[in-house]
């Protein structure tokens, strides 16, 4: 899924920016988290609320390494809301819950700096 987790890697190919523009990263709120044992991976079931207009969506994400559920509530991150869901185990994963890697490869989620609305789209 990843094309590498090295900083010092090339860049991707040039993309055009309506590529870009088809790939709707938007902000929500996390509602829930739950422990996800049943992953091959550690990782947590968030339930993600990013408004009106696009609903609560639920998302498999490999944080364990800097979070815990109870400190995930309340928190806003950023995912791709428009990629086909994918079903992980049992759980069925509705958006990509987007991070960086710290530098042992650990997912550190993305997020804004301060409060934004919910359902917020990246430009």
């Amino acid at each position: 899924m990843h094309a590498t987790h090295d900083p010092a890697a090339p860049p991707a190919p040039e993309i055009g920016f309506d590529d870009f523009l088809a790939v709707d990263v938007r902000v929500g709120t996390i509602v829930a988290a739950e422990p996800f044992p049943e992953a091959r991976k550690p990782a947590f079931k968030l339930t993600i609320d990013f408004g009106a207009t696009i609903g609560v969506k639920r998302s498999s994400a490999q944080i364990t390494e800097h979070y815990d559920c109870t400190g995930l509530v309340g928190r806003q991150v950023a995912a791709v809301v428009n990629f086909p869901p994918r079903q992980i185990g049992k759980f069925m994963s509705q958006v990509l819950t987007l991070g960086f890697p710290d530098g042992d490869g650990k997912v550190v989620l993305v997020h804004p700096g301060i409060p934004v609305p919910n359902g917020g789209r990246l430009f």
